[in-house]
């Protein structure tokens, strides 16, 4: 791996980190949603959260080797927990035979923590980028 390929890897840490951020708030948004868009079965929101993977590339000449270039989203699960069931007769998405409402099942506390994470490891990244960009200074430098 070059010195220039680590701005690479942590701008993929951030765009990772960012859109972890988003989904979060995301959930957030809708942690009283009680009814999805175009679901017929009205079913509540299900919370999203990413599955991350590693790039991968293979090096030039050595078909067996493979170096990390950074993180990617591979794909968004859903979550299956049961939704948070409460009795609102009134409301118009109760079920008309017992009178409740279901809420997504999303935790607030749960989902702060995890912005916190996310930060942090955005934070981290920015910080991993201002340290190549100072070794690629110094580089320079020395070569003058």
């Amino acid at each position: 791996m070059g010195l220039f390929d680590s701005f690479g890897v942590s701008a993929s840490g951030m765009t990772a980190n960012r859109f972890w951020a988003d989904l979060i708030s995301n959930n957030v948004a809708n942690i009283n949603s009680t009814g999805t868009p175009g679901d017929p079965n009205h079913q509540p929101y299900r919370r999203e959260v990413p599955v991350f993977g590693e790039i991968l590339q293979n090096r030039l000449g050595k078909s067996n080797t493979a170096a990390g270039r950074g993180v990617n989203v591979i794909k968004l699960a859903r979550d299956n927990q049961e939704p948070r069931m409460v009795y609102e007769p009134d409301h118009p998405d109760a079920d008309p035979q017992t009178g409740y409402v279901a809420y997504p099942n999303i935790n607030i506390l749960n989902e702060m923590v995890n912005l916190i994470a996310a930060t942090r490891a955005y934070e981290a990244n920015v910080t991993a980028l201002e340290a190549s960009k100072t070794m690629a200074a110094a580089a320079i430098d020395m070569g003058r």
